[in-house]
């Protein structure tokens, strides 16, 4: 196949995040509509640049970049691995940055994703990052998706690393996680640069754009 601009943008869009749903990628590499972002994705897959995987019931396929395709953009060949309990997390990752394009007008280059954070961090011990930040107007954010609970010891040291790296730590939650809303509103006069998100509302974004599909 002729590979295009479009197709090394998507490449490097799965790896940095990866994987991705389609209608993820349609969003992330501006394809004008899911019919022709889902051709140019079988057309990667047969030429064995990409590859597509169903892990759980009920989630669309995961697809992400082949050997051949890490290859392609110089990235690291080595495979990334999916823990299946954290896939419905890194969905809402992925849902939460669009958000922030969609309706903040956030561009995907402004953001840097967890993974590309623990790269810059090099070889040495691994220590807390966020799910993903971004600079807008020479200020850094970082973003944080709570789905379930964590220790208040863990999420403590989390809260005290992000106040300490970033201009705003902004948690998203879903409503029902009340323990976890109400230990970050406990800690806002610790760490004064919190804010909250309701998953709620990245949702409804989400659903007002058609689900991110056109025909």
């Amino acid at each position: 196949m002729r590979l295009m601009e479009r197709d090394l943008a998507l490449l490097h869009e799965l790896d940095r995040w990866r994987f991705a749903l389609s209608r993820h990628l349609k969003v992330l590499c501006g394809f004008p509509s899911q019919r022709t972002c889902d051709r140019r994705i079988k057309a990667l897959i047969d030429s064995g640049y990409i590859k597509r995987k169903h892990v759980l019931y009920g989630v669309p396929a995961l697809y992400f970049p082949s050997h051949k395709g890490k290859s392609l953009i110089g990235a690291s060949t080595k495979p990334d691995k999916f823990k299946l309990d954290q896939i419905h997390h890194d969905i809402a990752v992925l849902e939460a940055a669009i958000y922030f394009y969609l309706k903040h007008g956030v561009p995907f280059t402004a953001t840097t994703t967890e993974k590309e954070l623990h790269q810059r961090d090099g070889f040495g011990i691994r220590r807390h990052q966020p799910d993903f930040a971004f600079t807008v107007d020479g200020k850094v954010s970082c973003v944080e998706v709570e789905l379930t609970p964590k220790s208040k010891e863990r999420l403590m040291v989390n809260l005290q690393d992000n106040f300490m790296t970033y201009d705003r730590q902004i948690w998203v939650v879903p409503t029902p996680q009340a323990k976890i809303r109400r230990l970050l509103a406990e800690s806002a006069d610790t760490f004064p640069n919190i804010e909250v998100i309701d998953f709620a509302e990245i949702e409804e974004i989400r659903k007002a754009a058609g689900g991110y599909a056109t025909p």
